[in-house]
């Protein structure tokens, strides 16, 4: 085999995933096993949701799972710079390139042709939806003048109209996908950043990626990076699609209906190499069927072709299982309260809600009920204990749930920021302050009454607070699938007014 490089390459766009680590750790562990380098490159194409701070949660949270990469952006390497925002010039000279081999053309079509379009095409039923290829026919005349006026445009690849594209993929052999079910996708988008798809082809050329391993979601991506490689006349890497994690109703796992961040199992208490071991088993198996391994015994024994394309299922039980045998058979009692201190009970931790209980105590004896919330995962609370609230159950579900979706896509987490987003949801569903505040307080501090738990939810951060929120909801009676879908048309139109 050649020398193996691999990369993954996450989106700094939101909370550090565990599909994200799951994916590194298959990376890392190919890699390892075969003597080969192991990339981690940052795709922040996307300008408008991508975050330093999502960033560096990424990075944190990678580390802190004991994952190392030979090249990166924090690293270095030979082939950087490793985020795509650094390489804008880059992806501007290839597409040009293919516009000029006539692979490639300008499309000037609105946004409202396009959603005109679409609407069309869903009307008509049609089996074939995407751009219809109007630029594609425009004379070259009518393309520079365009050009010349400064029209805004983007560049889109031409794809073949007729046959299939046929590539292999290592786990599951060889794949056939129909040109019709192909976009005329976007290579170049109008403020000339690149798309996914052409940074990403272009980046692992140039970066001499010999594996390309990532999830299953993208094989129906795969066709239009295949025929890239062609228009370039660059040799393809092999392809690997691992299967998704799912749910315990296998669906994709997501963050409605499973905690889904790396920080999350931190705050929870899982140790590292329990969630790393844990990730390992995802689809995944040691030859003797241990389940309780770790990285470099995993590096030792992997085999891609072990792998198990059945989606394999994200067990909380489980995984909290194996983390109570790496609390009991790996540490001293001595080692386990080191850990703790490094985990919760520090001073730095400890300093952050401090001066919060400091105004509420009489005696020291007083402190630990106040603050036991703040070291817990999900609160001990019923039914009853939303009894003292005056809403009504369907207005206390509707108030927890668009609070919860508000709070989702809330990028700037701070005390000041989830007070609009409570104050949004309030004057949406015109309830008073404290008819909100209410329920809030049992759902994260398991009490009606408590520090300012406002300053609280900053303090333990957006995946626990989101998670007891989402506790609350089960607690409460989670509504119908057909309730769900109503309160979510219902929470989209008001969302969208408010703003």
């Amino acid at each position: 085999m050649t020398d193996v490089r691999v990369r993954i390459a996450p989106s700094p766009t939101g909370d550090p995933h565990v599909g994200t680590a799951y994916i590194a750790l298959f990376n890392a562990a190919f890699a390892k096993k075969h003597n080969g380098k192991f990339i981690l490159r940052i795709e922040d194409t996307d300008q408008a949701r991508s975050t330093p701070e999502s960033e560096q949660a990424i990075l944190r949270s990678l580390n802190w799972l004991g994952l190392r990469w030979d090249e990166g952006p924090d690293v270095g390497g030979e082939y950087g710079p490793y985020r795509q925002s650094e390489r804008g010039n880059i992806y501007k000279k290839y597409a040009d390139e293919l516009v000029e081999k006539g692979h490639a053309f300008h499309c000037f079509c609105t946004s409202e042709r396009l959603d005109e379009l679409r609407k069309k095409q869903m009307e008509e039923g049609s089996n074939v939806t995407g751009y219809d290829g109007l630029c594609s026919h425009l004379s070259p005349e009518e393309v520079q003048q365009r050009l010349s006026a400064g029209e805004s445009h983007v560049v889109r690849m031409k794809i073949p109209t007729e046959g299939q594209s046929e590539f292999t993929d290592l786990l599951r052999g060889d794949i056939a996908i129909d040109w019709a079910q192909v976009d005329m996708q976007i290579l170049l988008k109008s403020d000339g950043m690149p798309s996914y798809h052409l940074a990403n082809v272009v980046d692992d050329h140039l970066m001499k990626v010999t594996h390309v391993m990532r999830g299953e979601e993208w094989i129906s991506s795969t066709p239009k990076h295949v025929l890239l490689y062609q228009y370039f006349g660059w040799q393809a890497p092999v392809f690997c699609h691992f299967p998704l994690l799912r749910n315990a109703d296998k669906s994709k796992l997501s963050k409605r209906k499973n905690p889904t961040s790396i920080d999350y199992y931190r705050r929870m208490g899982i140790l590292p190499e329990a969630l790393l071991n844990y990730l390992g088993m995802m689809g995944w198996s040691m030859p003797n069927g241990e389940e309780k391994f770790d990285f470099a015994a995993m590096v030792e024994n992997f085999d891609i072709s072990r792998m198990s394309l059945g989606g394999p299922v994200f067990d909380q039980e489980k995984l909290s299982w194996l983390n109570g045998r790496y609390i009991r058979e790996n540490h001293t009692p001595e080692q386990l309260a080191k850990v703790l201190g490094e985990w919760a009970y520090n001073p730095e931790y400890f300093m952050q809600f401090m001066p919060l209980v400091q105004e509420r105590i009489e005696k020291l004896s007083d402190v630990a009920p106040l603050v036991a919330f703040f070291f817990s995962g999900l609160p001990a609370i019923t039914p009853e204990s939303f009894a003292s609230i005056k809403l009504e159950p369907e207005m206390l579900q509707k108030t927890l749930q668009f609070l919860l979706w508000k709070l989702e896509s809330e990028r700037h987490w701070n005390k000041d920021s989830i007070m609009a987003d409570v104050k949004h949801i309030a004057a949406a569903l015109d309830l008073k302050m404290r008819d909100v505040m209410a329920p809030i307080f049992v759902s994260i501090t398991g009490s009606t009454a408590s520090v300012s738990v406002l300053d609280a939810m900053e303090i333990i951060g957006p995946d626990l607070t989101r998670a007891r929120l989402r506790h609350a909801l089960v607690v409460t009676g989670l509504p119908s699938k057909k309730g769900l879908k109503k309160l979510e048309k219902e929470y989209q139109q008001i969302d969208s007014f408010m703003d």
